[in-house]
């Protein structure tokens, strides 16, 4: 363990994902600017009997490729997603952990809810055919933290390790702790991100009652479903699946000649303290969160050049945040490229977060917003410079906002890395 230092500069060097656009970094990123929708019909479950059928599902994946199969059969998907893209983001980064360095490197990497699966299968398997038949391994595998654990036994990275779990907002703060956890000395290098699949047709019918999911404009593709900010949006979409950032000391990564996607220079977190489900009044919450990241390393607003935004589709939430972002930066909004990925994705709750940061990130890499797609109507009560095709455009600071059922908001701040 190292001692604190508030100016330790901390990067991202390896990125990994399984999502409805892709299970690489080449094929998600290629699709987000692209602008290729990875939402579609459902097909976990049968949805012939709701008005809203649309997900984003991961397709394609094979948990046998990331993990022991006999693991892999013990568990659920969204630890495997959760393994896959840590793995990915290890292997991406070049980071070799060590018998020398394992006790130095960390996992922080949350969901918002864990293997539900597994608990619903267990239930019904007791419940039809007797205690006798419940697996004695589902607890340890079905629990919210699970992803992180076996996220260590995999890598063997065993030093500093959480699950950070705030809902949707669950990912922007697993990236953004475990940054604040290498100035702190915990870990040179730690394995960040989050994991979902909420695709279960109990939570797709709870959220339909919840009114809260959405549908496409009528008489148009299914894939119109997410429409951030849009006039006509009505609801979200869910999605699943996991995203992880390797972060390092930048000092230990330029050592090694690593490659350096972004650095990590923003953070706040804030609570509504308001209702369940509902944001607060400006979305107030959010906008303390997100002034937070600005401030904590003198980040200048008027050089915030992108937001990947919540954007979840709904009317309440989506005005909210632009209240919010209107609120932190004033005058300088206008010049702000908002992409918004959930339209492609739709939204990954505890994933989400994790997901919109891997866009983030190569965003300020790659100097370059991906489009929100099926942005069509100006919403007057959401104001914002919403570009509606990819740009490649300056990108100097970039923010990733989340607010997650309960009230909890998170923002990270990345900037671009010049090798300086």
């Amino acid at each position: 363990m190292r001692a604190p230092d508030p100016t330790r500069r901390v990067v991202v060097t390896g990125l990994g994902v399984i999502s409805p656009v892709g299970n690489d970094r080449a094929t998600a990123w290629s699709n987000l600017l692209e602008g290729v929708s990875g939402i579609r019909e459902i097909t976990k479950f049968d949805v012939s009997g709701y008005e809203q059928k649309a997900a984003g599902e991961v397709r394609g994946f094979v948990a046998t490729d990331w993990m022991d199969a006999k693991a892999a059969r013990r568990s659920e998907a969204s630890l495997h997603y959760g393994v896959a893209a840590a793995k990915q983001a290890l292997a991406d980064s070049g980071f070799e952990v060590s018998d020398e360095n394992r006790t130095d490197v960390g996992v922080v990497f949350g969901s918002g809810a864990g293997g539900q699966s597994l608990m619903i299968d267990n239930y019904v398997s007791l419940h039809e055919r007797g205690p006798r038949t419940v697996a004695p391994t589902f607890i340890a595998n079905a629990l919210v933290d699970s992803c992180s654990g076996m996220i260590a036994i995999e890598t063997g990275a065993i030093g500093h390790n959480l699950c950070i779990v705030s809902a949707c907002a669950t990912g922007t703060h697993c990236v953004a702790e475990a940054a604040e956890a290498i100035r702190r000395g915990d870990c040179i290098a730690i394995i960040s991100g989050s994991t979902e699949m909420p695709l279960l047709e109990v939570g797709h019918a709870g959220f339909a009652n919840m009114r809260g999911l959405g549908n496409p404009r009528p008489g148009e593709p299914i894939a119109t479903v997410s429409r951030p900010f849009d006039l006509t949006r009505d609801g979200f979409v869910l999605g699943e699946g996991a995203a992880a950032l390797l972060l390092e000391d930048l000092e230990l990564a330029k050592a090694r000649g690593a490659k350096v996607y972004a650095e990590v220079v923003g953070y706040g977190s804030a609570a509504d303290g308001w209702d369940m489900i509902q944001p607060v009044e400006a979305g107030a919450g959010s906008s303390r969160a997100m002034r937070m990241a600005l401030e904590r390393r003198g980040v200048p607003a008027d050089e915030v050049d992108m937001i990947n935004p919540h954007g979840t589709s709904t009317p309440l939430g989506d005005k909210r945040e632009a209240e919010a972002i209107w609120a932190v930066f004033g005058a300088h909004t206008p010049d702000i490229a908002i992409s918004a990925t959930k339209s492609m994705t739709g939204h990954m709750m505890g994933a989400a977060g994790a997901f919109e940061a891997f866009a983030t990130v190569l965003s300020v890499a790659e100097q370059t917003v991906p489009a929100t797609i099926n942005y069509r109507d100006a919403d007057p009560e959401c104001d914002l410079n919403i570009p509606t095709e990819t740009e490649q455009r300056p990108v100097r600071y970039a923010l990733s906002n989340n607010i997650g059922l309960g009230g909890h908001n998170g923002a990270v701040i990345f900037k671009r890395y010049d090798g300086d």
